[in-house]
């Protein structure tokens, strides 16, 4: 499968799937040339970014895509995955918050349909910096 156009529809299917929330699809072709796409998600525990991560990668095969890579399922506070084209990031809210990836990746916004319920921000906590890792 080639069309990135479907590529990253078979990415918000399965997002929207698994009930990921507050979707954002960016075009990063201005930026690098090693990705068209980056897809940021937030999910509401480690178990489901993990299951975000694994429907995605499921999805992809089977839809023809390639996984390059993927990573952060150990832990489930941020999950990586690599499509060669599209860039998936799934994340917890606070991690996402704190590494603020739309500010990196995020001036070029595309323009995607999505459910409803999948624009929809995690509502969270602050992020809270321990201060007792850093002695």
């Amino acid at each position: 499968m080639k069309d990135l156009e479907k590529q990253q529809r078979v990415v918000i299917d399965a997002l929207e799937d698994v009930k990921a929330q507050d979707i954002r699809v960016f075009d990063s072709t201005h930026l690098t040339g090693l990705f068209d796409r980056v897809v940021i998600a937030s999910g509401t525990s480690n178990r489901q970014t993990r299951s975000m991560a694994s429907h995605i990668i499921a999805k992809a095969k089977k839809n023809g895509m390639e996984v390059l890579a993927h990573e952060g399922e150990d832990t489930g506070e941020w999950v990586l995955i690599d499509l060669g084209d599209i860039v998936v990031h799934c994340m917890q809210p606070t991690i996402r918050q704190y590494y603020n990836l739309e500010e990196i990746w995020g001036d070029k916004p595309v323009a995607v349909t999505l459910l409803p319920e999948s624009t929809r921000p995690v509502l969270h906590e602050p992020f809270q910096h321990d201060q007792s890792d850093e002695d």
